[in-house]
């Protein structure tokens, strides 16, 4: 892969995850009033599937969010594991290479 496609993923994870992290904290902002149409539970765990579990276990813990859901405390931290396995698969076959 070219040099600057790498940084070109690196800058796509790095944003991704902002925006996942960001998701969180809006969720948890609209949680707090009444009659607000919220962030499905289904969403927020798809996109810490989709590389976002980063930004998902940081949001968790900064906006104290999802914390006593059991699904978000085992899927979360399962999904950074899943999203570490990908990349390292990447390196693995080359995709990816620094």
């Amino acid at each position: 892969m070219d040099f600057n496609a790498i940084y070109i993923v690196i800058a796509v994870f790095v944003v991704w995850n902002i925006v996942t992290f960001l998701m969180y904290g809006i969720d948890k902002a609209k949680a707090k009033r009444d009659n607000v149409r919220r962030i499905s539970e289904k969403t927020l765990l798809l996109v810490a599937l989709i590389m976002g579990a980063l930004g998902a276990l940081v949001g968790m813990g900064v906006f104290r969010h999802k914390t006593k859901k059991l699904k978000f405390t085992l899927g979360v931290p399962v999904c950074l594991l899943l999203n570490i396995g990908v990349i390292v698969l990447l390196v693995y076959l080359g995709v990816l290479s620094f």
